[in-house]
Formats: C-alpha cells, structure tokens, sequence
C-alpha cells in the first residue's frame, strides 16, 4: 500500500509524498507556470516533471537525503555542502528569468516590510524589543543594489539533497526568478550557520559576509509572523527566535 507523507502544509500550498513521486498542490495557476518554466531554464538537477492536472504538479522524487532539517545537526559532508554551493554559483551565473522571484524585492520594498513587522513584533510583544532592533540594525546591510541573478528564492535545506558528496536536486522552485543571489546564499545556510564556509568553498566567488549575516536576520524578522499565522512555532529548537539570538 502507498504511504503518504505530507512534506509541507500551510494556506498557500502543500506538498505531500507518495512512493516516489512529490505531489504538489497549488491554486495559484500562474506561480505553477512560473515554477515549471524555473526547473526549465535552471542548470542544476531538479526533479522530472511527471504531469500536471489543476491544482497538482507530480514530480518525481529526488535520490538521496535533505541537506538538514532545522534543529538536528546536518549529516551532510562538507563536500555535500561544498555541492550545493557549486551548484548555486551555476544557478547564478545564467540569465536571470525576465520576473522578479522572492529574492527580487526592491530595497525600498524591503525597508517597508522590515519596518512593519518589526513594529508588529514589539507592539503584540512576540519578541523582546532589544532583540528586534538590534536585528534591525544588522539587516539594514541587505538593503543596498545588487544585480539580479537567477535565484531559487526558497533554498530552505529541506528543498536540497545530496547522496555521498554529490547534489542531487534542489526541489520547490515556486519562489524562483531575479533577485539577489546572497539571499539564496544566506536561505541555505541561516539554519545551519556553521556550514557557510562549506558552501561557500563550493561557490567559488568572494562574498560579503556581512550581507550574508544581514540577510539572516532581515529574511528572519520577516518569516516570524508568516510562521505563527501558519500554525509553526518560530521558537522550536535552532528555528527563527534562536537564529535571531545567535546574530547577537
């Protein structure tokens, strides 16, 4: 009998697993469009699309384990870790796609968006309100131009896979287009901070950490009341309120 396994759930949209295949349900016609067409266009590995029926994307299941799961240390080698990063430098040295992906948000936009939850954050009193500002602080470096790259936009761990010390895939491309390719660099490794170096031995190219580090807190403050209003609890072990402590 086939065993279903929900791998995300929440308002928006979610992806269960059936045997070997990922089903995912989406309403949003138009964000589906735009993900087939990223998985097209990226020079990674990404699953094989198997068919589409409104509101549900079947792909096929990627070959090995995810990067790491929030809270657990990763099992990944450094090597994995370095693959992925190989993999981003890639990804982000093509033709960014003509729309703009979460990653794409004008520093103007952005400042917006800080500013609002970071006053919803102290006002409801979800988080201390010295923790919130010095976070603030720290994420405003984030917000200086940057040449759109091709970005994946939600390079949560969970979404990467790795067998030995070779990448497999990379899943969930419904967030990808033009942005700034440091906000994927910092999504991959704000949970598991201690394997930056890693990946970014892997890419290949000098960064600005400190932009790095400013996305950590900046994509965090914005996540905290997307995940209370989706039922997840930002204060679990080495999720959103630890990520905040450690910018400390």
């Amino acid at each position: 009998m086939s065993e279903v396994r929900v791998v995300v759930a929440h308002a928006e949209r979610a992806t269960l697993r059936v045997d070997d295949m990922f089903l995912k349900v989406d309403p949003d016609q138009a964000r589906i469009d735009r993900e087939v067409e990223a998985m097209t266009l990226a020079p990674v590995p990404t699953p094989t699309i198997l068919w589409r029926k409104p509101p549900v994307l079947a792909l096929s299941a990627l070959s090995g384990s995810v990067l790491g799961r929030i809270g657990q240390p990763s099992t990944a080698s450094p090597e994995a870790w370095a693959a992925a990063g190989a993999a981003l430098r890639r990804l982000h040295d093509v033709p960014a796609p003509p729309w703009p992906g979460r990653a794409g948000r004008s520093a103007d936009e952005l400042t917006t968006d800080l500013d609002r939850e970071c006053e919803w954050l102290i006002t409801n009193g979800v988080l201390p309100a010295a923790l919130v500002t010095r976070n603030h602080d720290l994420a405003e470096s984030a917000l200086r131009p940057w040449t759109p790259a091709f970005t994946h936009g939600d390079l949560h761990i969970a979404h990467v896979f790795a067998e030995g010390n070779q990448l497999t895939g990379v899943l969930d491309w419904s967030e990808a287009g033009g942005g700034d390719p440091l906000y994927d660099l910092a999504s991959l490794t704000v949970a598991h901070q201690d394997h930056l170096h890693d990946v970014l031995t892997g890419y290949g190219t000098p960064v600005d950490l400190d932009v790095i580090h400013a996305w950590w807190s900046l994509r965090t403050l914005l996540a905290v009341h997307w995940l209370l209003d989706h039922g997840y609890n930002p204060s679990t072990p080495g999720g959103a309120v630890d990520v905040l402590k450690a910018q400390l």
